[in-house]
């Protein structure tokens, strides 16, 4: 898949992880984290959800404490956050298929009602996963610094990912090229230029009328989820009625922390 306009490595290029600098930068993570407690007050001014069922998928390595302030913060708009209650995520997307199927058929079943899918890094590429083999469970798909499109090896975690999880990241192309491909369902991807694990370039969706890319300036990766220009954009779209999809407006309070939509980007 190509990726949005002049984002996309030159003919034959492959891309590369990110550097050693970032990767030592993650440790701000615990910044963003701290901002968002600081700020909470402005970050509960986001538009209230209607209840809907939001599931919270976490990323590599990490279990459901890593999206324990998502999950807060989404119950606390409103909406019916679920965890995924598998673990750790020790990484397999053709082995975890069949159990992240049936997660998503329980909360569907159980509460009547599509389901939003916010997932983070590994779990984001879930989530899109998800979204292709059951659209009409599917609501809506927010992905934070999640490696679906381009080269999908260029990140720091792709040789322990095929260590512990016994696959190939390009294992199974078919399956790649459909998580890569446009979905049925609305379809956001927040991701920084400054992750210190996955090359941003990996992240960015071809955008359309139901689907975007919102760049979060100076986010890492390991605080991409608890981020609070990260955690608005993730509210302000959820906030969206089923069916309808509008981009992002980035006049609200976190305006500054966004880079340009895709129209602008050179």
């Amino acid at each position: 898949m190509a990726a949005a306009d002049g984002n996309a490595p030159a003919e034959g290029k492959k891309l590369r992880a990110p550097g050693l600098f970032w990767m030592l930068a993650e440790a701000r993570g615990l910044f963003e984290l701290n901002s968002s407690l600081l700020l909470s007050p402005l970050l509960l001014r986001a538009p209230k959800g209607d209840g809907h069922p939001v599931l919270a998928l976490p990323g590599f390595l990490a279990s459901d404490l890593s999206m324990a302030p998502m999950r807060r913060y989404l119950k606390e708009l409103g909406y019916d956050a679920h965890a995924w209650n598998m673990g750790r995520n020790l990484g397999g997307l053709s082995s975890l298929r069949g159990a992240l199927r049936d997660l998503l058929k329980q909360t569907y079943e159980t509460t009547g009602r599509k389901v939003s899918i916010v997932g983070w890094s590994l779990g984001g590429v879930y989530a899109r996963d998800l979204a292709v083999q059951l659209p009409e469970m599917v609501r809506s798909v927010i992905t934070l610094g999640s490696p679906f499109a381009n080269d999908v090896r260029a990140t720091n975690a792709t040789r322990l990912y095929e260590a512990l999880s016994g696959e190939g990241v390009n294992d199974n192309p078919e399956i790649r090229e459909a998580i890569a491909g446009d979905l049925q369902v609305p379809a956001t991807s927040i991701y920084s230029r400054t992750d210190g694990i996955v090359n941003w370039r990996t992240c960015v969706l071809q955008p359309s009328a139901t689907a975007e890319n919102i760049e979060v300036h100076l986010a890492s990766h390991t605080g991409l989820g608890v981020n609070p220009a990260a955690l608005w954009a993730v509210a302000d779209r959820l906030a969206q009625g089923e069916g309808e999809f509008v981009h992002f407006d980035r006049s609200g309070p976190f305006a500054i922390a966004y880079g340009p939509p895709e129209n602008a980007l050179s």
